[in-house]
């Protein structure tokens, strides 16, 4: 007998590991981690500290779009995207700083991608974190211009970016 599960999608996986991560949908509960995350992130440490001192990841914004995490076997959570599907743009990309270097925001990536297709988009629109542009880069987007700073509020130029989105082979 196999130990693989059958997920609400229909696809077999093999049962859940405390070292192998895997990506589910949020849920409204998620709300206030996927919040700690953002605020905590060392990316904005610094000059960058204001964008996310009072952000805050609310139950609605979770309902409202394709908010999906990646949870280690345990269930803690070690990021998170979010993708408008309308117009389409990676809104939200954080990894923990404790998982980065593990692969995850690849992970996230890949997943990200494989939703816009399967919502029939040919691109996904990024304006990234300044540090992040490599980061994107890496992992298949490309530089497409950038967006000018809108002081208070954002008081820096920042990269956008397009994720091209194939159709599978």
């Amino acid at each position: 007998m196999s130990s693989a599960l059958t997920s609400a999608d229909g696809c077999r996986r093999p049962p859940a590991r405390p070292d192998v991560p895997r990506i589910r949908r949020a849920v409204v509960r998620d709300a206030k981690r996927l919040t700690r995350l953002v605020r905590g992130s060392g990316a904005y440490r610094g000059h960058y500290a204001p964008m996310v001192a009072g952000y805050r990841v609310g139950p609605d914004y979770v309902e409202a779009h394709e908010v999906f995490v990646a949870a280690d076997g345990r269930g803690r959570v070690l990021g998170f995207y979010s993708l408008v599907l309308s117009p389409p743009e990676l809104d939200l990309m954080f990894v923990a700083d404790e998982a980065q270097g593990l692969g995850i925001g690849r992970l996230l990536v890949e997943h990200m991608t494989d939703r816009a297709r399967a919502a029939g988009l040919h691109a996904v629109r990024v304006v990234a974190h300044p540090p992040a542009e490599g980061f994107y880069l890496s992992v298949g987007a490309r530089r497409t211009g950038t967006v000018e700073a809108r002081p208070p509020a954002v008081p820096w130029d920042r990269p956008e970016l397009l994720f091209p989105i194939g159709r599978e082979p």
